[in-house]
């Protein structure tokens, strides 16, 4: 998708369709009460084009709710579709992110290739001209995905062009930085999407230690995968006890980030869950819904996307990503229940449940990061169905050892727009998973299933300083929504982006 930015007026811009927001004003209550929608731009010509239907009260100015008008008098613009901030009140940079994408999805289907969309024009301190410009183009890059990779009658619907335009008066440079950011964290999200939506036979670890060497190369990251000799080497004997169950062999992948001039300071180390496809291994997981086990390597893709990021944005501190790459299948030579493994830091792990697999890649994970020099970590993974239990397809659940670590981790959320909870951890939680064969088993029970799993992976972080992303809820989107295709959601990009360059 081509990517331009303008200043021009609205009414002078020659386009195929031209989208405009708009806030439903309406502060009255009650059965008698009408929506006020109110277009978010200065400009008298589109105001006028959209006054009369503003005016009918058949239009609210709902969240994504979009209505078209054709052939706008006193625009150069062929259509003109009008999209839903929702209540005024309530509008942000995040319902601009959406309402790009519903925008972009809008036109798709109809045939329409040119897309230019009107950023609002808002004096409001929730909604910046640069912060609207960012979230505006990595809403249209998330919006233009479609998951039909492998239909044989696939029809490119692909919006060809996007055009953002800037209201009058804002400031160019801050507009055209934040333009070019978004482009790149669009991009990256997307290249994660691609990733989670491969199937297993199309993706295996070592391919997807491919895709991100040859990604690494393209955007200039030092990249090493290894496989069965190097896990030997580092004694990781939980990442290793998970991948000897497959004919396919595991990719340890590791890439490293290093700006020129920082010599000292922080090591941030990334470390994703990778397991491209999860039968539960001899705990077999129920055939329903099991299709899906392909996104189960969600967490590490999204540590290959956030590096893209980091990689063309340039933020001055180091960064190590460390992607444990692995099937995870019910073969003669598996790994069982009542199995007991040796981590890479010597641990040893009672395993009461094979499907209990993302934690022990991870386990060694954290450990090769420390070990290579990483003084705080991130891990991301889809780890636990309770933490879908717990909080829902609407958060998903951050865990930390450390309040500092976490607040920088919080406050990024207000920038990448993705929705996060903090979850408990505790020497209550820590109690369920404590074993009599072993120092630990690698579940704790039923109850409190996302805890627990975090205090497993806490024992590996030990004291440096770590945050856990358990975003299994949200990694698939089940149903789509305006501004956004069913399948994988490219959740954590944003997010672990915003938190690397907070250092």
């Amino acid at each position: 998708m081509r990517t331009t930015l303008s200043f021009a007026p609205l009414a002078e811009i020659a386009t195929e369709l031209l989208a405009v927001p708009a806030v439903d004003t309406q502060t009255e209550k009650g059965p008698n009460a009408k929506p006020a929608p109110k277009l978010l731009t200065a400009d008298p010509a589109v105001t006028a084009a959209a006054a009369a239907v503003l005016a009918s009260g058949e239009y609210k100015a709902g969240a994504n709710e979009t209505l078209l008008l054709h052939a706008p008098a006193g625009l150069a613009a062929k259509r003109l579709l009008i999209v839903g901030l929702g209540k005024q009140a309530k509008a942000s940079v995040h319902s601009v992110r959406n309402a790009a994408g519903t925008a972009v999805r809008f036109a798709k289907p109809r045939g329409i290739r040119e897309l230019t969309f009107a950023l609002p024009e808002n004096d409001s301190k929730s909604m910046p001209a640069a912060g609207v410009a960012r979230a505006a183009i990595e809403g249209a890059f998330v919006g233009d995905f479609d998951p039909d990779t492998y239909r044989s009658d696939r029809k490119d619907q692909t919006v060809q062009s996007f055009t953002v335009v800037a209201p009058a008066g804002a400031d160019h440079a801050a507009v055209e930085s934040a333009f070019a950011e978004g482009v790149i964290i669009g991009e990256s999200q997307n290249f994660t999407r691609s990733l989670v939506n491969e199937p297993g036979n199309k993706l295996t670890p070592t391919i997807m230690g491919q895709r991100a060497a040859a990604m690494a190369k393209e955007v200039g990251l030092a990249c090493e995968v290894y496989s069965t000799e190097k896990l030997h080497e580092l004694k990781m004997g939980a990442f290793w006890g998970v991948s000897q169950g497959s004919e396919e062999p595991p990719a340890l992948i590791v890439l490293r980030y290093e700006p020129a001039g920082i010599k000292d300071g922080p090591v941030l180390g990334l470390v994703g869950k990778g397991i491209t496809f999860d039968t539960g291994g001899i705990s077999i997981k129920p055939g329903d819904n099991m299709e899906k086990m392909k996104y189960d390597m969600a967490g590490g893709a999204a540590m290959l996307g956030a590096m893209r990021a980091i990689a063309l944005l340039k933020p001055k501190v180091r960064v190590i990503a460390i992607v444990c790459a692995s099937e995870n299948m019910p073969d003669g030579k598996a790994y069982k229940p009542g199995d007991v493994l040796t981590a890479m830091s010597g641990k040893t792990i009672d395993i009461i449940n094979t499907d209990a697999e993302g934690r022990l890649v991870l386990a060694d994970g954290l450990c090769y990061a420390k070990k290579l020099g990483a003084t705080h970590l991130i891990d991301a993974a889809t780890l636990t169905g309770a933490i879908g239990v717990a909080l829902g397809k609407i958060n998903a659940g951050v865990f930390s050892n450390d309040d500092a670590t976490f607040e920088k981790f919080n406050a990024a959320l207000a920038t990448s727009g993705e929705k996060f909870w903090r979850m408990p951890l505790g020497d209550e939680y820590a109690d369920l998973i404590k074993s009599d064969i072993a120092d630990i088993k690698n579940t704790g029970g039923r109850y409190g299933g996302a805890s627990t799993a975090a205090e497993f992976l806490k024992v590996f972080a030990e004291d440096t300083p770590w945050i856990h992303l358990d975003i299994a809820g949200l990694a698939w989107i089940d149903e789509s929504k305006p501004y956004v295709a069913s399948g994988p959601s490219g959740i954590a990009v944003r997010s672990i982006l915003e938190w690397v360059r907070s250092y």
